[in-house]
């Protein structure tokens, strides 16, 4: 029977390749929980949640306490009923979006092996591949441009580049660097992680819009509960805005929508709480005539696997920036979603397409 039976949680530690910089933090090592949950008739999920407390508010002990109070609701229920697990997902706890997040993706890691279909063609199977972005920390404008080079030597047509640390001045020379080292033909997106005023983002929008820079997007620039400021910078700037920490939920996505008060929105699982509700606002969005970009956080290749899943089988999807994987050291994730440079793939397995019985011999090792 298709019921669940258990569920387990798992710490994990990946360092990274360089510390990830932005106007929020600093990032040395990828942490998370790692929930894996078990059926009566043998199949197993697995989901993942890291503690970005500067956004969502989780931490480490936060998340795995409240993986096990959801699981506790859960266990028993029969997955082929899938909107009463969701519902019950979303009613056990306020708030824990990311410990919501690892419990969905491993619900839809188990529903799509049932329906024996990989999860991006379970959820709509739109598209077979993607092309992710490849992020640049904020920190001085050559170290930035440096590293700009060195990503589109490697074969990134797309660039983030977080700003927004101090000065707004102070952005845009970061920008003109790298315009300068890479030229004309690499797509630039900014993301200011929330970190201008709204009358500094028009200012220092309008000098990058006046100076050429050609920048395709500027994501949050200020802070998330500033909607008002949002929709003062999208209504004064020719630079498409898109929203991010602003969004968490259908109901925050609704009111961005209605007041126009960005032309883009970017969907993160963390936020959302899972795939289940990331539907719901990429639909919202697609209704309003509003395109979506799906990111993630600082997050393994388990956490991508689910979240470029969701993005390939929606057509409103239409902007991918799933790097974080590739900024780690290791790959604890045997199976799953495989890159080629910026190109990203999908097993034919059912569900994420990971190598369980690998996985899951990796994590009981490294917890010793």
């Amino acid at each position: 029977m298709p019921v669940l039976a258990a569920i387990e949680t798992y710490r994990i530690a990946v360092p990274l390749k360089k510390p990830f910089k932005t106007a929020l933090r600093t990032v040395e090592a990828a942490e998370a929980i790692i929930v894996h949950v078990t059926t009566q008739d043998g199949r197993s999920g697995f989901g993942e949640a890291p503690p970005t407390h500067v956004i969502t508010g989780d931490t480490l002990d936060g998340i795995e306490r409240a993986v096990h109070l959801i699981g506790a609701r859960l266990i028993g229920m029969d997955v082929r009923r899938s909107e009463q697990l969701f519902e019950k997902l979303h009613k056990t706890l306020v708030g824990n979006t990311s410990a919501k997040a690892a419990v969905d993706m491993a619900l839809y890691d188990l529903i799509s092996q049932h329906a024996g279909m990989p999860l991006t063609q379970f959820l709509g199977g739109y598209r077979e591949s993607i092309e992710t972005d490849y992020t640049v920390s904020v920190n001085a404008p050559e170290e930035m441009a440096q590293d700009a080079a060195d990503y589109e030597q490697q074969g990134f047509t797309v660039l983030k580049v977080k700003v927004g640390i101090d000065q707004a001045a102070n952005d845009f020379k970061r920008i003109q660097a790298i315009r300068k080292r890479v030229g004309d033909k690499v797509i630039l997106r900014l993301d200011a992680n929330q970190g201008w005023d709204p009358k500094s983002a028009v200012r220092i929008i309008n000098q990058m819009e006046d100076a050429g820079f050609n920048i395709e997007l500027i994501e949050q620039p200020v802070p998330a509960h500033d909607i008002e400021g949002l929709k003062y910078v999208t209504d004064h700037t020719l630079t498409p805005i898109m929203a991010d920490e602003s969004v968490f939920s259908p109901v925050d996505a609704k009111r961005v929508l209605e007041l126009r008060a960005a032309d883009l929105i970017n969907i993160k699982l963390m936020k959302a709480g899972g795939i289940h509700r990331a539907l719901k606002i990429n639909a919202l969005a697609e209704s309003f005539g509003v395109a979506c970009m799906t990111g993630s956080m600082i997050e393994t290749k388990l956490g991508l696997s689910a979240a470029a899943h969701f993005a390939a089988s929606q057509p409103n999807v239409t902007r991918f920036d799933f790097d974080a994987p590739l900024m780690l050291k290791e790959d604890l994730l045997p199976g799953g979603i495989q890159y080629s440079g910026k190109a990203i793939r999908f097993s034919d397995k059912p569900g994420l397409g990971i190598d369980r019985e690998r996985f899951l011999e990796t994590l009981r090792e490294r917890r010793g």
